[in-house]
């Protein structure tokens, strides 16, 4: 039972990002992939994202954009050590509950983030 109330939670997530067409994304709207990489990719829209890396899966979380800045708080719905490995070693962004990244650059083209002296650099898809 757990488990199904856990899918419904995450279908309703869905959804509702489905009806926001863009909301808080702003700049960070649509599908991103990331420089060097054909199998990484990072989605935001209205106020959900998506990491996901082909062939090792995709996490869903939620975020904030606010002004430079951005904080994602990433979800496991079935509590998988691979859900965290993807976030935390894939894309290199830590802690998997709580990321918070500097937004260095934003254009529609382009997306640059970083935190200290890691930089990610990813392209719009």
């Amino acid at each position: 039972m757990a488990r199904f109330s856990k899918l419904l939670w995450l279908l309703g997530l869905l959804l509702t990002a489905s009806c926001q067409e863009g909301g808080e994304a702003g700049d960070l709207f649509g599908q991103w992939r990331m420089e060097g990489s054909d199998t990484k990719y990072l989605s935001f829209s209205g106020s959900l994202l998506l990491f996901k890396s082909m062939g090792e899966g995709e996490v869903y979380g939620s975020f904030q954009h606010r002004g430079d800045s951005l904080f994602m708080q990433c979800y496991s719905v079935q509590g998988l050590a691979s859900d965290t490995a993807l976030v935390e070693q894939t894309f290199g962004m830590r802690p998997f509950a709580n990321v918070r990244l500097h937004i260095d650059k934003a254009d529609g083209d382009r997306l640059v983030l970083s935190s200290g002296t890691q930089q990610w650099s990813f392209y719009q898809y």
